[in-house]
């Protein structure tokens, strides 16, 4: 289907399409790695949000406070995944409209 100024809707379509499975194809090799309590516990997360490992420090588990850990867990994902979120944004640039990731 031709739209007016000769652009035909399919192949823009197409381009679409190949541009976002390669941009989901970077991201399953992209990685990013956070960390909370001063390193106490890290995170390691793929670019589709894939948790890959998480270290706990020997330190924490000796103390024997749950509640700490637990706390420290969720910072350190909640920083793996603003990171992703952010190398998204960047990956996509000006395309998308804002608020829309």
């Amino acid at each position: 289907m031709k739209l007016p100024g000769g652009m035909d809707l399919g192949s823009m379509m197409r381009q679409a399409q190949e541009m976002q499975e390669k941009m989901g194809q970077e991201m399953k090799q992209m990685t990013v790695e956070a960390a909370a309590g001063g390193g106490a516990v890290t995170v390691k997360m793929r670019g589709d949000f894939e948790v890959l490992a998480v270290t706990i420090s020997p330190d924490l588990v000796k103390d024997g406070d749950v509640e700490m850990i637990q706390d420290l867990m969720v910072a350190a994902l909640n920083e793996a995944r603003r990171k992703v979120e952010e190398s998204l944004k960047g990956k996509l640039g000006g395309m998308l409209p804002p608020g829309l990731i």
